[in-house]
């Protein structure tokens, strides 16, 4: 038998961790899909390679498990209002078409978002109700992260609740 924390221990740990928030959409079939992770990170820079996960509770998970690609967006401060879209349930996320654009390729993006890359899922991992997958950017959609005059606020999820980050924020250079 192996030993394991209890799942209220587990969940209070990293209720307690800070993550960066970003919302994925996908397509599969003449299904889209879109909800906010923070469960996104960086695998490897070259080859490009990100990592993120989807679990099996929930509602997107059939769709984001068959999809070929992904559309990964950053959120900051003016884009909140797309982290919380992903994060609700219940909702029809591409209700409001004003929201929303289809790239050349075929999926659904959120142009508000400061930083968009489309990125081709490479494996997938079972690994317990969740699935990892592993995916390679093959494009940036849009990216404001490096125009000064335009410097994306980011924000975490920390303890239920969304955090923004600044120059403030900054404990050391």
């Amino acid at each position: 038998m192996t030993l394991s924390i209890s799942t209220e221990d587990f969940k209070s740990t990293f209720r307690n961790h800070p993550a960066g928030v970003a919302v994925l959409t996908a397509v599969a079939g003449d299904e889209h899909a879109a909800m906010t992770v923070s469960s996104l990170f960086s695998i490897s820079a070259d080859p490009p390679l990100i990592g993120f996960s989807v679990s099996d509770a929930s509602s997107t998970a059939r769709v984001f498990n068959a999809a070929d690609t992904v559309i990964i967006h950053m959120v900051d401060t003016d884009s909140l209002w797309l982290a919380k879209l992903g994060a609700t349930s219940g909702v029809t996320r591409f209700e409001d078409s004003t929201q929303w654009d289809v790239l050349g390729s075929g999926e659904r993006y959120f142009p508000g978002a400061p930083t968009i890359v489309r990125a081709a899922v490479v494996d997938r991992v079972r690994a317990g109700g969740s699935t990892l997958c592993v995916a390679h950017a093959v494009e940036l959609v849009k990216s404001e992260a490096d125009d000064d005059a335009m410097e994306p606020t980011p924000i975490v999820y920390h303890n239920r609740r969304w955090h923004r980050l600044n120059g403030s924020s900054a404990l050391a250079d």
